[in-house]
């Protein structure tokens, strides 16, 4: 199966340098968080509500597009994990004994609620911004490849994440235009 055959391309990239192995904990587990607050810093920056000499009425006037963005990706977040009790997908350290996963991580695995949510707010950013909605579409991959690499995902959740995060990313966009 192919999923099964890119799932184990990536996740036998393990375990052979524990340099990598960080690297990967890292983008996959701790980045998410980096990735979070960037994009909290850009709205506020690139909308020039910090930087206003009054930022709480800059704030009002730019509510709608920050928190589109991150309405659109807590709601893809949120369908996710409905999702996932749907499915009842396992994990691959469920299905395969041989996988050991390079962190511990609970729950169902189908779609990747971390895959979801960074692609809902990646394209959120770029329906607005595209130069740096780029930098976060990257930023999700990252995170998603990341987590196939560390044995907690298989690829068909992240690519199913990837698929509903862009999908409530665009209807938001469709429903509650903001520009």
């Amino acid at each position: 199966m192919l999923n099964n055959e890119l799932f184990f391309f990536f996740y036998n990239l393990t375990q052979r340098s524990e340099i990598f192995d960080q690297i990967v904990i890292f983008i996959a587990d701790i980045f998410p968080y980096i990735v979070v607050v960037l994009a909290a810093v850009f709205l506020l920056f690139h909308n020039e509500v910090l930087s206003s000499p009054n930022p709480i009425k800059e704030f009002i006037k730019k509510w709608k597009e920050i928190t589109l963005v991150f309405f659109s990706s807590v709601l893809a977040w949120f369908l996710a994990y409905v999702l996932k009790y749907l499915f009842h997908t396992g994990r691959p350290f469920d299905v395969f004994s041989s996988v050991t996963s390079l962190f511990s991580e609970t729950g169902y695995a189908f779609p990747s609620g971390h895959a979801t949510f960074f692609m809902a707010l990646a394209f959120s950013i770029f329906f607005s911004h595209k130069k740096v909605g780029y930098v976060f579409i990257f930023f999700a991959l990252l995170i998603g490849i990341a987590r196939i690499v560390a044995g907690v995902h298989f690829p068909i959740d992240i690519l199913g994440g990837f698929v509903l995060g862009f999908a409530i990313a665009f209807f938001l966009k469709n429903v509650y235009p903001h520009t």
